[in-house]
This record gives structure tokens, sequence and C-alpha cells, in this order.
């Protein structure tokens, strides 16, 4: 289980999300699926998507109180176009907080595919929460 994220996030270690920016109220991160993401298109599931989404957003919210967690009020996501999946070809989801009360954070998230197209891109509301140690069952 890593800390990358400032925050233990198994599901998204599970899925292989990685952090490479984390600051000012923005977000980046890269998502490079593997087969068993995909659809039945061969391309990457829209659940998948919306996770990677959900996680670009709740970074970006949280990067201004890296010590508060963010969870989830609403997200409306849009699809433009398949996130295709090759091998070693990144998405990268880049996130930025639009405003913030003391309370909620209102963020938006895009995806990109490895040549830059947007594939996808959500909006979304956070509520900011107390932090908590990671209470994952090993059994």
């Amino acid at each position: 289980m890593s800390l990358g994220f400032h925050a233990s996030i198994p599901f998204a270690d599970h899925l292989g999300f990685t952090l490479e920016r984390f600051e000012g109220g923005e977000s980046t991160l890269h998502f490079l699926p593997r087969p068993e993401h995909c659809n039945s298109f061969g391309v990457a599931h829209g659940g998948a998507l919306m996770t990677f989404l959900d996680v670009i957003m709740a970074t970006a919210a949280r990067s201004m109180q890296p010590d508060s967690g963010a969870v989830t009020i609403e997200m409306k996501s849009s699809f433009m176009r398949p996130a295709p999946v090759a091998p070693g070809a990144a998405l990268v989801g880049r996130g930025r907080l639009l405003h913030r009360t003391r309370n909620l954070a209102f963020v938006e998230g895009s995806v990109f595919a490895p040549g830059g197209e947007l594939c996808a891109h959500a909006t979304g509301t956070f509520k900011y929460v107390a932090a908590r140690a990671a209470t994952i069952p090993t059994d």
C-alpha cells in the first residue's frame, strides 16, 4: 500500500495510478491501463476512467489541504473519445481546483490519450473531512 497520494488509497494502487503532481490546487496522474481494465471494444472501460477522474479531482482538491481527506459528494462525467490501451502508453489525468469553501471543493478533471487528445472530462464536488488512519483488513 503506497502513500504516494499522501493517503492510503488501495483501489488506486490496485489500478496502478501514479501521482506525478500534487500542489497549488492542481494534480497530474498517470494510468497505464492493462487488458483487464478494457471494455469489449478493447479500450479503457468507462468505470475505470470514472475512478481515475474521481482520484484526479480528489487529489487536486486535497493538494491545498494535504492533511485532510476529501470525499465525493457528486460527479458528472463526459466521454469524448475512446481512451486507447497500448503497452507502455499511459493515460494522463489533470485535475484543477476551481473554487473552495471551508468544507467544499469544486473541481474539474480531464483524461488525455498518450497523444494528447481529450478522452474524458468530469466536474465534481468534494467535502473536506478529517483524515483518518487506514483501517484495511488484511484477511
